[in-house]
Parts: C-alpha cells; sequence; structure tokens
C-alpha cells in the first residue's frame, strides 16, 4: 500500500470521526426556545420554571423561557403569538383558553401545551383528551364543572343568599364556558347572578362598586389568567365592602380572600413542564393525552370571615381541607 493511500484513508478517517462527534454534540448544545403566551399567575410562571429544572432544564444552558404577558388586553395576543412563530420557538405554554386558540390559529407546527384550557375539546382545541390529534396537548382545568361546586358552597355558607354577583371577562371562549354552567347550576339553586365583567385593571373599582350599589350577597369568581394577576386588589375590593367571596384558587385565599375551592395555583404549571420535556426529547402533542386534575382543595380563611361579620356554618367548616386562623 502507497504511503499516498495511507495518508488519504486516515484523512476520511479523520473527516468521518470529526462529523460523527459534530452530529453527536448537536442536541446537546442546542438551546430550546419557549415561549409563554399571555397573562400567567407569578406562582404559576416560577412553578413551571422550577419544574423544567427538576427535569434538567437549565434556563441559559440548555433552555430559554420568554414569558410575554398582554395584561388582559386581548388585541395583542395575536400580536405575541406571531412574535413567537417568527422567532421559531420550539414550544408555546399557554396559560388559558383564549390563549390556546389564539396560539393554534397562529401556527399548526409548533407544540402548543397548555397549562389549563376549560373544555379544550368543547372550544376545539383538541380531538379527544385521549387522542388530542393536532400540535396542542397539555392539561384541562375542568373549571366549568368546578363553578358549579363553588356556587353550592356558598349557598351552603349563606342559607338565605339569593343574589350572587359573577366577576368575569365577557368575550372570553373559557369565560363563556363557565359562565353557561353558572347560570344553569344557579336556576337549580334558585339564585339571581349579577354579572359585572372587567377587562383590565382600570375596570375594577368600577365593577365593585356596581356590586354594592346593586345589593350583591356575595360574590363568585370566574377563572381567568388575568384576574390571577391581580388577586390583591380584588380581595381587597371584596372586602372593603364586606362581601363574602369564593375563588378558584388557593393564593386568593391566602391573599386574604374568604374561600376557594380548586387547584393549587402553581400545580398545573409544574405538570405543564413535564409536557414540555416530553415534547422536546421526542413525543409528539397528538399522542399525548390531555391531563385532567384530580385532586382540589377546600380552603376558608376564619381571619376575613371574622373582618366581614361572617359566621361560618360547622357543615361547611368541617369539609375544609385547609382553615387558615
Amino acid at each position: 500500500m502507497s504511503r499516498r493511500t495511507v495518508i488519504l484513508g486516515l484523512t476520511v478517517c479523520a473527516m468521518m470521526f470529526a462529523f460523527s462527534a459534530t452530529a453527536n454534540a448537536q442536541p446537546i448544545n442546542k438551546i430550546y426556545r419557549i415561549g409563554i403566551l399571555g397573562d400567567a399567575p407569578p406562582a404559576g410562571v416560577e412553578a413551571f420554571r422550577r419544574g423544567l429544572r427538576e427535569l434538567n432544564w437549565v434556563e441559559g444552558h440548555n433552555i430559554t423561557v420568554d414569558y410575554r404577558p398582554h395584561d388582559g388586553k386581548r388585541d395583542l395576543l395575536p400580536v405575541l403569538a406571531s412574535e413567537f412563530v417568527n422567532m421559531k420557538v420550539d414550544i408555546i405554554v399557554t396559560p388559558g383558553t383564549s390563549m390556546a386558540v389564539t396560539a393554534q390559529k397562529a401556527t399548526t407546527s409548533i407544540p402548543i401545551v397548555m397549562a389549563a384550557a376549560a373544555d379544550p375539546v368543547g372550544a376545539g382545541l383538541v380531538a379527544s383528551l385521549a387522542r388530542p390529534g393536532g400540535n396542542i396537548t397539555g392539561l384541562s382545568n375542568v373549571e366549568v364543572e368546578l363553578n358549579g361546586k363553588r356556587l353550592e358552597l356558598l349557598k351552603e355558607t349563606l342559607p338565605k343568599l339569593l343574589r350572587v354577583a359573577v366577576l368575569w371577562r365577557p368575550g372570553g371562549q373559557g369565560n363563556e364556558q363557565q359562565m353557561k354552567q353558572l347560570e344553569s347550576t344557579a336556576r337549580l339553586l334558585q339564585l339571581g347572578l349579577q354579572k359585572v365583567g372587567a377587562l383590565e385593571a382600570r375596570d375594577f373599582d368600577g365593577a365593585f362598586s356596581t356590586m354594592r350599589k346593586e345589593r350583591a350577597e356575595a360574590l363568585i369568581m370566574v377563572t381567568a389568567p388575568f384576574f390571577a394577576n391581580y388577586r390583591e386588589t380584588i380581595v381587597e375590593l371584596a372586602a372593603n365592602i364586606r362581601l363574602p367571596a369564593i375563588y378558584p384558587q388557593t393564593d386568593f385565599v391566602e391573599a386574604g380572600g374568604l374561600m376557594s375551592y380548586g387547584l393549587n395555583a402553581a400545580d398545573p404549571y409544574r405538570r405543564a413542564a413535564v409536557y414540555v420535556d416530553k415534547i422536546l426529547k421526542g413525543a409528539k402533542p397528538a399522542d399525548l393525552p390531555v391531563e385532567q386534575p384530580k385532586k382540589f382543595e377546600f380552603v376558608v380563611n376564619l381571619k376575613t370571615a371574622k373582618q366581614i361579620g361572617l359566621t361560618i356554618p360547622p357543615n361547611v367548616l368541617a369539609r375544609a381541607d385547609r382553615v387558615i386562623r
């Protein structure tokens, strides 16, 4: 074998080794980009980041998380979604139903993970919970069903209750679904509902002023990521007019609200990180079943009850999973 042939062979081998090493290194060196579209509670965003860290995704090393809230401005959502598509993010995470619908309109190729969506099948986001079938999967928050339970708890707490104010965001698909369930349950309980809308933070003062003027006897709030970002404001305004209220998440009660029935605000986002991990490792959203929560918590704040002059009936208090004294 000639010296020239040997050198040529060694060169080819070296080139093949270098190509193989480079190819194998690419997945390790890649930094995946995750976009969170729209308003999400601070506790949720932190839980999502913590969940990623627990799964060995480290920001700045192998992943980046770009959180872009819209502060309740719905016309801003399509703009933010388009930005994520143009940036070619690897996954879009959506905090609520409207955000998921907006992301769905923006892309059919980028995977979308719902941190929470009310009735994703009814909203047209997935074909079924077991087989989503498209580029969307994640978690359903079953808020449509839970609002009926919250209304029942209010009635048990206030047996003479006749008129309940509903703080909601008109026009949002998830909010509309929740309102229909509330109206159905209210008819069964023979309760009148006073629908009070709030689209932006500046609407809260007027909303609670309307509740006071129209003599609302209690308050229920539909689940909306936007409201979660203003929980201290909402809780304070309810306390100012001594209005008994039940909220969808425990962090409202921890902020001074009277009662809550639902999920811990952080849990869905921690679970969303698991979906992101699976997709980045090769799973297809179409094949990942939508998860429904199974554990709900009823929390009562006796400090707030005392402040507004309300006695919680013993039978209601006995059902609480947690009591803040």
